[in-house]
């Protein structure tokens, strides 16, 4: 929940009372803003969990009142389609919830990529609840998540609730089409994935025997210079929008990074150490879990020396080379059993609707993390430390464009680049279906708010476009194939170590998988 306020309202809208509610974590404008947010001249009011990062001018201004204004502007121009035009220019994870009370209509989504969280369920009485986490007080019927694909709006003019919701969908943009030309539909600011397969043939003698241990010799280079270029520029622009508005905190810091050592995070960091101002700090986060049955099969220095940890503290090590002014604050946050024990309970609420093993080993994992308990490392000194970033970055998203993931691989040794192609483009048109609810749910829970730049519109559009050759060459190993237009770019942002770490996923890297038993699961239920 929101620590910095909360609020909340009751309304009738014709024959329906409507409750609402809001906490807020400060993130936008000059001063705290109390929600639900209120029109001053229509009454409509609007609770908004998001951020603007493009379509609408916000300067210093609390981005949630500019967006109210902004509907009320476009309402009295169009009073059908404004929702649908207004949304459809917004750059930025949201969810909200928009109570039209001239039209009797209650209008409520998630952003197109599914960065925030909403959920929903009817009750036995009929009432309809829109939340942006799950309740515990009723079990009789189930919370879903709001599809991320879809716009909603109940017309209270109806007799019933299922004969008065209208649903409005997102659509590619078709050749030339302006965003927000058409009369209905929302429109998506990035194109398909592009499948087009170029004829490739084996890798050469030549590249054959080059030693891609650090990826300095890597052939072809030249060919690949402009693809590398652009996704440097087009995730700087993503990383800088996302934390150039995050208020001043004195001499904290107000940012940090989910810190595995992996190239996804490894970028990040290096791109927001050329965006922040010199004198800011930047938090790393790096969670390591004691799992019985690992200590049992292995013999540790520390129960906390996971996969993840050696990785971090390399890459920590790395980002101090690169950027040696920078004050890199590494922290390790260890986690006994017990308090996953204690806590699991309580982590297993935030993920409903999400139910399975593997929820809860990622979940716990990016809980923990995001919590920011630890200790803070220096080359002298070891100390208690409590994270005071309100906002982390997360590398969301990589892995589905790039081809991060083992199926990646697969299909390609299977089926060949088509297949791959195909299998990519899969991936990211059900990024919105996956899991990034349940992640943004556990991330506030310790009222901190998760950012992907990799997700951001413009880093969606550039990679979407670009051909499958430039972003991933299967040819080549594990650990170099795989993401290999962001290892390329991490290797030229002097990443030399972490441009060939292989993907692995935080579960098995933090050692949250598997804790009690070999035989559980990712797909079974808790």
């Amino acid at each position: 929940l929101g620590p910095d306020a909360h609020n909340e309202i009751s309304v009738n809208v014709g024959p329906a009372r409507i409750k609402l509610g809001a906490h807020v974590l400060h993130l936008r404008g000059p001063h705290t803003q109390a929600q639900p947010l209120v029109a001053p001249t229509t009454g409509d009011i609007l609770c908004w969990n998001g951020e603007v990062f493009g379509g609408l001018d916000i300067g210093n201004r609390n981005d949630g009142i500019e967006l109210l204004n902004e509907l009320q502007r476009q309402k009295t121009h169009d009073p059908r389609t404004y929702i649908q035009r207004t949304m459809s220019k917004i750059e930025g994870p949201y969810a909200f919830v928009y109570v039209d009370r001239e039209q009797k209509h209650v209008w409520y989504a998630r952003d197109y990529l599914g960065r925030r969280s909403l959920l929903t369920k009817t009750m036995d009485s009929g009432a309809m609840l829109v939340s942006s986490v799950a309740d515990t007080a009723d079990e009789s019927t189930a919370w879903t998540e709001v599809a991320a694909q879809k716009i909603y709006c109940v017309d209270l003019n109806a007799r019933t609730l299922d004969g008065g919701i209208l649903e409005y969908s997102w659509q590619y943009a078709a050749s030339g089409l302006e965003i927000g030309a058409e009369d209905e539909h929302l429109v998506l600011p990035f194109g398909r994935v592009d499948q087009t397969v170029d004829d490739i043939g084996p890798i050469s003698d030549v590249a054959s025997s080059v030693q891609l241990s650090d990826l300095a010799e890597f052939p072809d280079i030249c060919k690949w210079q402009p693809y590398i270029d652009r996704l440097k520029s087009e995730l700087t622009q993503a990383v800088k929008s996302r934390v150039d508005s995050i208020p001043p905190n004195g001499t904290h810091a107000r940012c940090g990074v989910l810190f595995s050592g992996g190239v996804d995070c490894m970028v990040l960091a290096a791109i927001l150490t050329t965006v922040l101002p010199r004198d800011e700090p930047i938090e790393l986060f790096n969670v390591a879990f004691e799992n019985p049955r690992q200590t049992k099969l292995q013999s540790l220095d520390s129960v906390y020396d996971v996969p993840d940890r050696k990785t971090g503290r390399l890459g920590w090590n790395e980002l101090e080379r690169i950027d040696p002014h920078r004050e890199w604050r590494f922290i390790e946050c260890d986690v006994p059993y017990s308090q996953v024990i204690e806590h699991k309970p309580h982590v297993q609420q935030l993920l409903v609707p999400s139910c399975t093993v593997m929820d809860m080993s990622i979940g716990i994992a990016l809980w923990f993390a995001s919590r920011g308990h630890g200790t803070r490392v220096t080359a002298a000194s070891r100390t208690e430390y409590m994270g005071q970033s309100r906002v982390l970055l997360l590398g969301m998203g990589a892995d589905e464009q790039l081809g991060g993931y083992s199926r990646h691989r697969s299909a390609w040794d299977k089926s060949g680049p088509h297949a791959l192609a195909r299998e990519i483009a899969l991936d990211v048109e059900r990024i919105a279906t996956r899991n990034l609810g349940r992640d943004d749910r556990v991330v506030s829970d310790n009222a901190k708010e998760a950012r992907f730049p990799f997700l951001a519109a413009n880093v969606v559009a550039f990679l979407s476009q670009t051909p499958i050759a430039y972003k991933m060459d299967m040819r080549y190993a594990r650990g170099v194939g795989e993401k290999l237009l962001l290892r390329l770019l991490a290797r030229q942002l002097g990443l030399v170590q972490a441009c060939v770490l292989a993907k692995r996923a935080i579960q098995f890297g933090a050692r949250t998988a598997k804790m009690e038993s070999s035989q559980t699961r990712g797909q079974d239920f808790l």
